[in-house]
């Protein structure tokens, strides 16, 4: 049955989003149930396919990653018939499956998917870290080498296995002529417990700079590691932000007359410092279904708005995040409001110019006006 969301009203709407994300989860692990049976027969062979990917690829036009996350999860599927109501559940998704699939045995699959279940990816990759952890990653500075434009792929281009689809390089789009672009390695990666490999690539500027202070730091840090570094220099920062953001400090000074002139947008600093510590540096939201504690963003809000008389007091003061800031003006003034004082501001800047503009050229258009009246 198809409805038209417009005219859904909010509690309909999100009961028809629930219900629809529920039939794509079923869908999908049906999906995972059938394809597992067609590699099983080897279907895939007899249509003229050398692997599985290639034929989801080419047949059912699945995207690349998609086509890798479900042949993944139907061979996870052919040896643990379980995952597949998990799947359907949504107790677990296509990229758990994935990830723990290197780990699986007939002993610990069920251990390891409880553990699982209903984790985010990065609390996945935790979980493997602290069940099969990996040794450090050796610290090294290196210049990142500029790629080259491929060349174009023989005629014969390689097809992957059967038994193992290749996520990096696909061949269907070796196959169409065009290189797939590696998919980025994941900025946090952890290794162990406690431990994380953290990847990016800095300019020039960053790397003499890096340079620089393993030199200065050789008294201190002799062998010049660079997660040693970066942790002193995360440390430093890290005060500087919460003291220019949150006023938090070791000593703090006593409140003073911040308010003089009963403007509530002013929020003294000791205020900040309770709302921060009281909120544990995360936005206070609190939706229909759980807490957003999200830490990035974060902004002041006024529980009882300063347009009606609500006061810069830690009583009234939370963290927000800045969509649920903005959500809280809509919740109080009615949908849509913070875009109209958006488009408000914006008609008043755009006033403010035109006024600007055309009082500077004031004089000049009075002295052309009197010239002109005196030329004969």
């Amino acid at each position: 049955m198809s409805t038209t969301p417009s005219l859904l009203s909010d509690r309909e709407l999100e009961a028809e989003v629930a219900r629809l994300a529920r039939a794509e989860r079923e869908a999908t692990a049906t999906l995972i149930e059938h394809l597992a049976e067609l590699y099983g027969r080897r279907l895939h062979e007899r249509a003229g396919f050398a692997s599985l990917f290639t034929y989801c690829t080419r047949v059912l036009l699945l995207s690349e990653h998609a086509a890798y996350d479900r042949i993944k999860a139907a061979k996870v599927v052919r040896r643990y018939p379980s995952v597949l109501s998990m799947l359907t559940a949504g107790h677990v998704n296509l990229t758990t499956v994935r990830l723990l699939a290197p780990h699986l045995t007939r002993a610990n699959h069920g251990e390891l998917f409880d553990a699982a279940s209903g984790k985010s990816k990065r609390q996945v990759q935790e979980l493997i870290a602290r069940k099969f952890p990996l040794p450090d990653v050796p610290a090294s500075v290196r210049k990142v080498p500029v790629r080259s434009q491929p060349p174009p792929p023989a005629a014969t281009s390689e097809l992957p296995s059967p038994r193992e689809p290749a996520p990096v390089r696909p061949p269907a789009a070796a196959d169409r002529g065009v290189s797939a672009p590696t998919p980025p390695r994941p900025l946090v990666l952890p290794l162990a417990p406690d431990r994380y490999r953290i990847t990016f690539t800095a300019s020039e500027d960053t790397t003499r700079k890096l340079e620089l202070v393993q030199d200065l730091l050789r008294h201190a840090v002799p062998d010049g590691d660079p997660a040693e570094i970066m942790s002193r220099a995360l440390d430093a920062l890290l005060d500087d932000l919460l003291k220019k953001k949150f006023a938090l400090t070791d000593r703090p000074r006593p409140a003073g007359r911040s308010d003089e002139n009963g403007d509530s947008a002013y929020i003294p600093a000791e205020v900040k410092r309770a709302v921060f510590i009281r909120d544990g540096g995360r936005c206070a939201f609190k939706g229909t279904h759980s807490r957003c504690g999200e830490r990035a963003l974060l902004e002041f809000h006024h529980v009882i708005p300063r347009a009606c008389g609500g006061q810069a007091t830690v009583a009234n003061i939370e963290l927000r995040c800045r969509a649920h800031n903005g959500c809280e003006v809509d919740l109080w003034f009615g949908p849509g409001k913070r875009f109209r004082q958006r488009e408000e501001m914006a008609d008043e800047v755009a006033a403010t110019h035109d006024a600007i503009v055309a009082a500077a050229a004031l004089p000049s258009e009075i002295a052309r006006r009197d010239r002109a009246a005196w030329t004969p």
